[in-house]
């Protein structure tokens, strides 16, 4: 692919923004996919997730450790979620070549519409941790919660990370900052598991991914510094604000384009 050098100042500076974004409350795929289709409008819809994929990857195993490195973290819950989200998300991006996903878009919509609706009038939703299952129900969800977050991920993807970051404070009762680095967890998973269905399908440009990723990495440096300093309720505006924006393309893309 042949572009000038401004089209690829362009195109970094929001894969940038995407990492940054994405290291908070997840949701970077809605800065950087329509980045990558507005720089490559003929290349194959395929070649651009895949290429994002491998982007994105960098990004958040980074934001993953930096999380790690400032939070503590119950492996013994997140591991089995990961694994299951690994297998499941491998299998969603083959499905995907078989089935549309577009049934899935109004039923994501509310699903959507009900997260954000419920976080926002609830203003001590994940301010402090509030530990709700033992060891074996955590097992238990991580596994069957992980399959399909990770599953929704490979086949249609919008929003997975808030997804992630809402199961863990509800369901498992973290504050914001420790649903971050969790679900950054499960999104190495799955973002590992799509890429390796794409790159054996060659459906990867490997050369603009990884200059890509470099500043992925960057954006999610900044971004989740600022997540850990500032803590939850920070976290907690980005990611209602993120909800709104993904609900916003989702309705764009659906029903008004």
């Amino acid at each position: 692919m042949e572009h000038a050098l401004p089209e690829y100042i362009q195109l970094f500076v929001l894969v940038f923004l995407a990492g940054f974004i994405d290291s908070i409350a997840g949701g970077g795929g809605l800065i950087q996919i329509p980045a990558l289709i507005f720089f490559a409008p003929q290349a194959p819809l395929a070649m651009l997730l895949g290429t994002n994929k491998v982007s994105s990857v960098f990004g958040t195993a980074f934001a993953m450790v930096q999380y790690i490195r400032k939070t503590s973290v119950d492996w013994k819950s997140v591991m089995p979620g990961a694994f299951s989200a690994f297998v499941f998300s491998f299998i969603g991006a083959k499905t995907v070549t078989i089935i549309s996903n577009d049934f899935l878009k109004p039923l994501v919509l509310v699903m959507l519409v009900v997260i954000a609706i419920y976080t926002f009038m609830n203003k001590d939703f994940g301010s402090v941790a509030r530990h709700k299952l033992g060891s074996r129900s955590q097992l238990a969800y991580g596994i069957l919660l992980g399959g399909a977050v990770g599953f929704y991920d490979g086949f249609f993807g919008p929003g997975t990370g808030s997804f992630l970051i809402f199961m863990f404070i509800s369901i498992y009762g973290y504050d914001f900052l420790h649903a971050s680095a969790c679900s950054k967890i499960i999104n190495v998973s799955t973002n590992i598991a799509a890429i390796l269905y794409f790159g054996i399908a060659g459906c990867v440009y490997w050369k603009l991914g990884l200059a890509m990723a470099v500043f992925n990495v960057a954006g999610s440096y900044a971004g989740s510094k600022m997540a850990i300093d500032r803590g939850n309720k920070f976290i907690r505006v980005i990611f209602l604000a993120i909800l709104a924006a993904i609900i916003a393309r989702l309705v764009y893309v659906s029903y008004l384009k």
